[in-house]
């Protein structure tokens, strides 16, 4: 009986949440235009540069020219070389995003070259489609230059780049920024259109009103999630459709785990905006904590716009603090690289616990303001 009459409620309160979402065309435009808007500008327009690519450099011969042609990625701007012994320890890198790019030389590249036809293996991983193409294009340049220097050219003597891309085989930014926008979309509804609507209603006092009806708080939080939860996942859904006939967008992993991870993210997204509104009561100021504590971390910290592997080692550790990173990661993954399992249980846990954490501080402090 008890049961019975909290879904009754839940279900009569949530209905009351969805109407008053679509008489909210502010609320719509940003949870269902606004995601088509985004994935279309960034998708179209956006480009990036990098330095300090992190480059595994796999020295199978041990002569000193072999030592001399890989000896360009030292003290480059350009690259931030990691010498491995095996090309195994070099993949194994490159496939947890220790590294964005693996230099080989390999065995008999010292006699190879006397006889012109010496090579070097050069493998990008794109699932970070910007670092692929500077890794690439430097590397090249790097060996052409080195080659230009022993003058190989004129004895007869040449050396070769052979390039692979793992990940990303068409090599272009757009998949690396699609993922990017899901996560912004999410991030907008959950957090910041939540916390400002929530906030609205603690300033004109219809949400502590409810409080004296039979309705307990957590069908009141329920009620006022769902409806959130349902457009930010009509927002991702739109985002996934367009990345796939727009941009060709590849889906290496689990469609299952990707709608998975993202409503446990959406959930850490609408705990933080559960949070900010109970703390402030106030539109403003939920608006100004929603930018500072969630949107611009995500634009800027979360590996989104730039590859983290080149930024100062503070901005890396600072970016671990946001769950944005750990999903960011998962998407990315998902999508271009496949089903990584190591990585999806670590991430995937760590969102569940900021998940736990956010929506347990978020039912605290409704309780507390109306007691």
């Amino acid at each position: 009986m008890l049961n019975r009459s909290f879904g009754r409620r839940l279900a009569a309160l949530t209905r009351k949440e969805f109407y008053q979402l679509l008489r909210d065309k502010s609320s719509l435009l940003l949870g269902i235009v606004l995601p088509v808007v985004l994935i279309l500008l960034i998708g179209y327009g956006m480009s990036l540069d990098v330095k300090n690519v992190p480059t595994a450099v796999v020295l199978e011969d041990h002569s000193p020219t072999a030592r001399s042609a890989a000896s360009f990625v030292s003290g480059s701007e350009y690259f931030s070389p990691v010498y491995v012994s095996s090309m195994k320890e070099a993949e194994e890198r490159l496939l947890t995003h220790r590294v964005d790019a693996i230099l080989r030389i390999p065995a008999h590249f010292t006699q190879d070259l006397a006889k012109g036809n010496a090579q070097v293996q050069v493998i990008v991983n794109g699932v970070e489609a910007t670092s692929a193409t500077s890794a690439q294009t430097y590397i090249e340049a790097g060996m052409l230059a080195w080659a230009a220097q022993r003058g190989l050219s004129a004895k007869g003597g040449q050396a070769s780049v052979v390039s692979r891309i793992w990940f990303n085989d068409a090599n272009t930014s757009t998949w690396f920024f699609v993922p990017g926008v899901i996560m912004l979309v999410l991030m907008i509804v959950g957090v910041f259109l939540t916390s400002v609507v929530m906030a609205r209603e603690w300033e004109r006092g219809t949400f502590e009103s409810l409080f004296v009806t039979p309705v307990g708080v957590l069908e009141l939080i329920l009620a006022k999630l769902i409806p959130y939860f349902l457009v930010a996942m009509l927002g991702m859904l739109l985002c996934l459709l367009a990345g796939h006939y727009l941009y060709d967008l590849p889906l290496r992993g689990s469609l299952m785990l990707i709608l998975g991870v993202s409503m446990l993210f959406l959930i850490v997204a609408l705990g933080i905006g559960l949070v900010i509104s109970a703390l402030t009561k106030n539109q403003f100021l939920a608006c100004q904590i929603s930018l500072l504590v969630s949107f611009l971390p995500s634009l800027m910290l979360s590996g989104f716009m730039f590859d983290l592997h080149t930024e100062p080692w503070g901005i890396r550790l600072l970016s671990q603090v946001f769950p944005t990173t750990y999903y960011l990661q998962l998407l990315k993954s998902l999508f271009l690289a496949g089903n990584y399992w190591p990585m999806i249980l670590k991430n995937t846990l760590l969102l569940a616990g900021y998940a736990v954490f956010f929506m347990g501080m978020a039912f605290k402090l409704t309780r507390k303001r109306v007691e």
